[in-house]
């Protein structure tokens, strides 16, 4: 049975969201310039992303199939157990990052770093469908998309002010990158330590752990669950996977070409050039990003208030242009103050692509299938960035110039295409509401 939570235990059961989040926002702003800093052309940055994608496809629902079929009273319940897991090995990874010698040894600890963001993001998912009845969730949704916000944006933040803090350079890498690695190791497992403290998961029914014990786990299980799931899956999932399709390959683009955008257009420079005023232009990169990640948090619940009154699939309309006509501006612009009215757009598109399309199929999913469709719709978002790291360098070195600029236009004009599709989704059962 689900009780009524009340806000501030909603806020609790969703911190450790916070953390994953700023490890996200390192690898959103920082990475790249790494890369950069090692040697990497741009073309290159899209196959040495290629971890995102590919571990989010093959570990979030595997992990989501595993964890409907587990309950470890010892170890937390459900889902706790692989969240605990995942935010551990996420602040190992952060933690040795900064120590990369080379191009390759840095985009190896990517792959172990998001294999440990993915162990923990979707059973997290799951865990506010657990846990919350139908007319809390958007709550917690948005909740969790607040943190994505506060998380990413502190993140950001540090690239614009340890670089002013921690001066000079250690090994190939300015001695900045340690201090916001280092930081995001201990708010990873410390913000997910926090919200399994406070937060009890729901225990099975005695039915539910019957059946838990009769269904024998193998190393095929998940495959064949996550198989079975796709067979029956409802029909608005296809719809959003269309939306996914344009709104992640738009957002893979942004994140790999932000920093050399503003180096080009602001600063009139590249890594190629000058890598001292490149260094400059990806710590005010820190800052736009943290801008639009306060927009973020400030928009989390206001959005809650217009998906109630007007619909989640028109609210993540709005929101889609509103990014769109961002990214579209973004690349035009020479004076570093605009650039932050421009990415406010997107600042309120992050926010509803972190939490409203989940009030459009959260009602349509079985409750004991929680983990292996929020895996799924995962793999929804994965996909997208996978086809993205295996095409866009050729589409950036071939018919784009290496230009970051051209890319970050080529996003904008996704996106449109993305909110174009979001009107296209029919829902057969009532939208998550307050």
């Amino acid at each position: 049975m689900k009780i009524k939570l009340s806000f501030w235990q909603i806020i609790n059961m969703n911190v450790g969201f916070f953390g994953i989040q700023y490890s996200f926002g390192l690898q959103q702003s920082a990475v790249n310039p790494i890369y950069d800093f090692l040697g990497a052309s741009p073309d290159q940055l899209p196959l040495l992303n290629l971890a995102g994608p590919l571990t989010g496809l093959l570990i979030q629902p595997i992990i989501g199939a595993l964890s409907d079929k587990t309950w470890s009273p010892k170890f937390g319940g459900r889902r706790k157990p692989f969240f605990l897991i995942g935010a551990l090995v996420c602040s190992i990874a952060l933690f040795l990052f900064p120590f990369s010698s080379s191009l390759w040894m840095a985009a190896g600890l990517l792959w172990i770093l998001d294999a440990g963001n993915n162990t923990a993001m979707e059973p997290y998912r799951a865990f506010i469908a657990d846990k919350l009845d139908e007319s809390q969730q958007p709550t917690g949704f948005q909740a969790q998309s607040f943190f994505t916000g506060f998380g990413q944006t502190l993140a950001n933040i540090s690239l614009f002010i340890f670089p002013t803090i921690f001066v000079g350079t250690m090994g190939k890498l300015p001695t900045w990158v340690y201090a916001s690695f280092f930081l995001g190791s201990i708010c990873s497992i410390a913000s997910v330590w926090w919200s399994s403290h406070t937060t009890k998961e729901i225990p099975p029914t005695d039915e539910e752990l019957q059946k838990m014990r009769e269904e024998k786990l193998s190393v095929l299980t998940p495959f064949i669950d996550i198989v079975q799931a796709v067979k029956h899956m409802p029909k608005v999932m296809w719809q959003l996977a269309l939306v996914y399709l344009f709104q992640w390959y738009a957002l893979f683009c942004y994140w790999q070409n932000s920093s050399k955008s503003i180096a080009l257009s602001v600063w009139n420079t590249s890594p190629q050039k000058d890598m001292k005023l490149y260094g400059e232009a990806v710590s005010w990169t820190g800052l736009v990003n943290g801008w639009y990640n306060i927009v973020t948090f400030v928009f989390a619940f206001i959005l809650v208030y217009f998906a109630k009154k007007y619909s989640a699939k028109y609210v993540h309309f709005t929101c889609l242009m509103l990014a769109a006509i961002g990214f579209l501006i973004f690349p035009h612009i020479e004076n570093k103050y605009l650039l932050f009215p421009a990415i406010t757009g997107f600042g309120i598109g992050w926010a509803s692509m972190m939490g409203i399309p989940y009030l459009l199929v959260v009602n349509n999913i079985p409750k004991e299938r929680y983990g292996v469709y929020m895996g799924i719709i995962n793999m929804m978002i994965v996909i997208p960035m996978f086809i993205q790291t295996i095409t866009f360098g050729y589409i950036l070195k071939h018919f784009l110039n290496n230009d970051a600029r051209y890319a970050i236009t080529f996003a904008g004009a996704l996106l449109i295409i993305s909110a174009a599709c979001t009107l296209l989704i029919k829902n057969d059962k009532k939208e998550a509401t307050i």
